[in-house]
């Protein structure tokens, strides 16, 4: 008698869904990866911009022409907030500070010349100076150093058509704008509560750079005329 022959076990022929299905659970996981991964850089990128800007510098927008021609509408600035950490404000630093207390009172903003709280002006006068206009040449002097101012005032404009004699007290700073006509500034504040006195403490930091327009990219120097007075008033402090 033959026996018939058992069939052969084959395998079934693999199905196309199943195939595919290895390959699409991969791509899957790819792209939940990327996602997941500019997710965390995002959060990165945002914490180390908010770390920057409340600790080291931050941008502003210029809002008046109360710093012309020095610095203009809309120009965006960078503020050093490091550049005080372990010395004060010096004699011709542009700064931007918060002027509650010194320029308006707590609850008030001047829109004309600020943004919001914070005012951008240049040091004229430190704790302890006495800073007077105008002499006979019209000139602001310090300490009875007069000071030329033909670096950075606008042209055109006279360093004051007000006189005034203040004595700065300490741990404040007296501030003016470069375009004097168009600047309310520490002058503005004289009989004010504060005296219009700016406290070091309310200083954020120096502006250093103009980023913005990128065609007008440039450093905020220090002008060399601060450089002179102080060593004048140091030859003055020699003599007496």
């Amino acid at each position: 008698m033959e026996t018939q022959e058992a069939p052969e076990d084959r395998e079934s022929p693999p199905d196309p869904a199943d195939a595919g299905a290895p390959e699409e659970h991969s791509r899957s996981s790819a792209v939940r990866g990327l996602l997941r991964d500019a997710a965390v850089l995002v959060v990165v990128c945002a914490l180390a911009l908010f770390l920057v800007t409340r600790f080291v510098a931050e941008p502003f927008s210029i809002p008046s022409g109360s710093m012309e021609g020095t610095l203009k509408v809309g120009d965006r600035v960078v503020v050093d907030k490091l550049a005080y950490r372990f010395g004060a404000p010096k004699r011709g630093d542009v700064v931007v500070f918060d002027g509650r207390g010194s320029f308006i009172t707590a609850n008030s903003a001047d829109p004309d010349d600020s943004s919001g709280n914070d005012f951008v002006k240049r040091v004229i006068g430190v704790g302890g100076d006495t800073v007077t206009c105008c002499d006979r040449s019209g000139r602001v002097s310090v300490d009875g150093v007069p000071l030329d101012e033909s670096a950075y005032l606008f042209p055109g404009d006279a360093p004051s058509t007000v006189p005034f004699s203040v004595k700065v007290p300490s741990g404040t700073l007296f501030v003016l704008g470069d375009h004097r006509s168009q600047s309310r500034d520490s002058r503005d504040h004289l009989g004010d509560p504060g005296g219009g006195f700016v406290p070091v403490d309310r200083v954020i930091g120096r502006v250093d750079w103009v980023v913005y327009p990128v065609d007008d990219w440039r450093s905020v120097d220090r002008p060399q005329i601060f450089a002179v007075l102080e060593s004048e008033l140091r030859k003055g402090a020699v003599r007496g």
